[in-house]
């Protein structure tokens, strides 16, 4: 026994030396942060847009597409199997650790690093990234999507090259990946194009034109089939939600006097005519400064989500009349909330579950009420580092972090490319809410500041690789007898004539 014994130790020891072992230990920490983080959010914290479409994931409600039916379908396929609507909260810790789990075993293979493997894993446990792990949103779906996607595409690279299914696998995996964040976030379509093209350049590193074209209809095609798919499973009642960017641009760039104006224009009708004044009239006097259709609009009771699908056209006409006469009251607004989401972003924590009011939370939700002392643990934890290093949750800053990822010519390590794309995705994110931003909400930089954070952790890969290789190619060196080049350099105290004479490779060198 004792020999059995001795032998699983001195192979364990072996495994661990020679970083066998690493990998799964990463697995086992990966796991048990997954595992604890799940807990804390256990069964999930919902807004009140999470909580409207846990009624239609459970049949409750008809399906609309004011919010994504693929999170409503995705939700009612896990309660199925599980037969409990935490599932969803825990699928996304499980997005979430699997990702970074996969991309420290690949840091831990390029670098050799134990301190650099851990530090991806505690990407997850960063307080501007774990505040909303198990917050039930549509950006976060579409930022772990994304992160799946980067995790498959660094791995596909590793690959050998007879490893022909396996590869084929993951570039499926990913494509479904892609679809899917883009359809759980529709303004998310910008972030989406360059992390496909990091997965496009992993799989075939020099694509030509054809296959760049092709590798585009198949995304396209598969885009259009999943939601296709989607819709035929849940026959959405259509709300054409759009329509609410442009109700929040002549709420706020009209006077009262010319949202009627504006109105009789475009031959609206009676009652959106007065609502609209009445939006601009509210606005001014609650001074609310963004999301005119949700705080100034008034509304029915029970909601309408069909009224703007209704009314959309005529709105639509508004706008395109009238922002091209106020074109500086347009970007003047336009300017006011950008800033605002980019150096004042609220709502860094979400503390809980909450409805709409006049909604009711669902039967299901009340019977299992979150851990208050897990969650108060949680919020002090986030809103510590909110006081403490403010700009992990400001706009500014991770667009900062884009910017110097995309313009930079060339990273150290073997994930210069990968850098400039997780970079030019976020900056197209952060971009597209120049003209879209309903307000000011931290959760509309979240994906830029997960892939911001993540490509902090290539960029230290990218040097530590680079020292290790130096450290390599000098040990072969010294085991070559090739004499060290800077044995030829002289010191600075004596002059020239006093320095060493050159070997025959110095002298080689100076010949060529």
């Amino acid at each position: 026994m004792s020999g059995t014994v001795d032998r699983w130790t001195t192979a364990l020891r072996r495994a661990w030396r020679d970083g066998t072992l690493w990998p799964w230990c990463l697995a086992a920490v990966a796991a048990v942060c997954g595992y604890a983080v799940a807990t804390v959010f256990h069964p999930g914290y919902l807004s009140a847009d999470s909580n409207t479409q846990l009624w239609q994931a459970l049949g409750d409600e008809p399906v609309n597409d004011w919010h994504p039916p693929v999170m409503a379908l995705l939700w009612r396929v896990l309660i199925r199997i599980t037969g409990d609507f935490s599932a969803m909260a825990a699928l996304q810790a499980a997005v979430l650790w699997g990702a970074l789990w996969v991309l420290a075993r690949l840091v831990w293979k390029r670098s050799g690093s134990r301190a650099l493997s851990l530090a991806v894993l505690a990407v997850g446990l960063a307080p501007h990234i774990m505040n909303f792990t198990g917050v039930v949103w549509k950006d976060v779906h579409l930022a772990y999507a994304l992160l799946a996607v980067l995790a498959i595409a660094l791995t596909v690279r590793e690959l050998p090259r007879d490893r022909v299914v396996s590869r084929w696998a993951l570039l499926v995996s990913g494509l479904l990946f892609l679809a899917y964040a883009a359809l759980v976030r529709k303004n998310g379509v910008p972030a989406v194009i360059p992390v496909f093209a990091l997965l496009v350049l992993a799989v075939w590193p020099t694509p030509g034109r054809r296959r760049w074209l092709a590798a585009t209809g198949v995304l396209a095609a598969v885009v259009i089939a999943c939601g296709a798919g989607v819709s035929a499973a849940t026959t959405p009642l259509a709300t054409r939600v759009y329509a609410v960017i442009p109700v929040d641009d002549l709420a706020h760039v009209l006077t009262p006097d010319q949202m009627r104006s504006a109105a009789e224009q475009a031959h609206a009708g009676t009652d959106l005519r007065d609502r609209l004044v009445a939006t601009a009239v509210n606005c001014q006097k609650r001074n609310i400064a963004s999301d005119a259709y949700l705080q100034c609009f008034p509304h029915t009771k029970p909601f309408d989500v069909t009224y703007l699908d209704q009314h959309a056209d005529v709105i639509v006409r508004m706008w395109a009349r009238q922002m091209p006469r106020h074109w500086k009251g347009y970007a003047e607004y336009r300017g006011r909330v950008f800033t605002k989401l980019l150096f004042q972003s609220n709502q860094t924590f979400w503390d809980g579950t909450r409805a709409n009011a006049g909604a009711r939370l669902h039967p299901s939700v009340r019977k299992e009420p979150l851990n208050d002392t897990l969650r108060f643990a949680l919020q002090n934890y986030v809103t510590g580092f909110t006081r403490d290093l403010p700009m992990l949750f400001q706009g500014w800053f991770w667009l900062a972090v884009s910017l110097v990822l995309v313009l930079r010519r060339r990273w150290a390590g073997p994930y210069s490319r990968e850098l400039r794309l997780l970079g030019a995705s976020s900056l197209l994110y952060i971009l597209a809410y120049l003209p879209t931003a309903p307000e000011s909400n931290y959760r509309y930089v979240y994906w830029p500041a997960l892939s911001g954070t993540v490509a902090l952790t290539l960029v230290a890969t990218g040097y530590v690789t680079r020292r290790r290789a130096a450290a390599d190619r000098e040990a072969a060196d010294r085991e070559a007898g090739v004499p060290d080049d800077r044995l030829a350099v002289p010191p600075a105290a004596l002059p020239p004539e006093a320095a060493p004479a050159a070997g025959p490779r110095e002298g080689a060198e100076a010949a060529l």
